[in-house]
């Protein structure tokens, strides 16, 4: 069965999931997974055992990034993922950015 079917044909999550926000699962949320949720959730758990972004567990389960975001927008909203902030907007400015990007092509 194709993952959007089985998300509901859902687009979006019930969290904001940036493509770099970090996803990792709590400690002893396993347990609360039993029969409630899809393979397809159970994968991106066994993905989230140490902290991934969302494209990342997008690309590794093999699945596309809308249903990705939507299924562990499903899990976090369990309690079973945690969603790390990401930095908004505050942080060095794109011309420092673009120096270090430059001395690490001159590398």
């Amino acid at each position: 069965m194709r993952p959007f079917v089985r998300i509901g044909g859902r687009t979006r999550a019930e969290v904001d999931l940036p493509l770099e926000a970090l996803v990792s699962t709590v400690p002893s949320s396993t347990s609360m997974m039993a029969g409630k949720f899809a393979e397809e959730h159970r994968v991106v758990v066994g993905l989230c055992g140490q902290p991934r972004s969302t494209m990342e567990v997008a690309a590794l389960a093999g699945i596309p990034l809308g249903v990705a975001r939507v299924l562990i927008g499903d899990l976090a909203g369990a309690g079973i993922l945690t969603v790390h902030s990401t930095v908004d907007r505050v942080g060095p400015g794109s011309e420092l950015l673009e120096r270090v990007l430059t001395g690490l092509h001159s590398l």
